[in-house]
């Protein structure tokens, strides 16, 4: 008696965790319950359906509702496919994709600012030795050191004006 109760009991607990678990429910054609985490099979009418993800329960209709649905706002809801293994790689993979090209076009961007400080400092300075007044000299091609004579002063201060105007 005692091994009959217990047996009796798990059963009706392993019944009742199976349907606690169940996502789906739904009445066979010989009118059982049927509990089950993929959803029903296509033959399976939608009246027949008693639980469905979400956790609403559906009422249990005429026979008149086991017709096929004749508009689409009727058909049965389209599932979203299941997010396996591969398709999270395939997110985490595009996600740091992404993340690597932010943080590139990032850095270019630091180190194109960096290059435009340096080169507006070193504006500042030619533009200070140019209105110094103190004699500036180049060298040529072959070597010869020439100085800079005052039209040519003047197109640098004018060239040097016009790099700062960005800066």
């Amino acid at each position: 008696m005692f091994i009959t109760r217990f047996a009796c009991s798990i059963l009706l607990t392993t019944i009742f965790c199976a349907s606690a678990q169940a996502q789906y429910v739904w009445l066979d054609e010989k009118g059982h319950k049927q509990y089950s985490d993929m959803p029903p099979p296509a033959s399976v009418p939608k009246s027949k359906i008693l639980k469905a993800p979400g956790g609403i329960a559906k009422p249990t209709t005429t026979a008149a509702d086991d017709k096929p649905a004749s508009t689409a706002s009727e058909a049965t809801p389209k599932l979203e496919k299941p997010v396996t293994t591969a398709s999270k790689n395939e997110d985490f993979n595009k996600r740091k994709a992404e993340q690597a090209e932010k943080d590139k076009k990032a850095e270019e961007e630091k180190t194109a600012a960096a290059d435009k400080a340096k080169n507006c400092d070193r504006a500042r300075g030619y533009q200070q030795t140019l209105n110094s007044g103190v004699r500036i000299s180049r060298t040529d091609k072959n070597g010869e050191k020439s100085y800079l004579t005052d039209a040519q002063r003047e197109q640098e201060a004018a060239d040097v004006k016009k790099a700062l105007a960005g800066c």
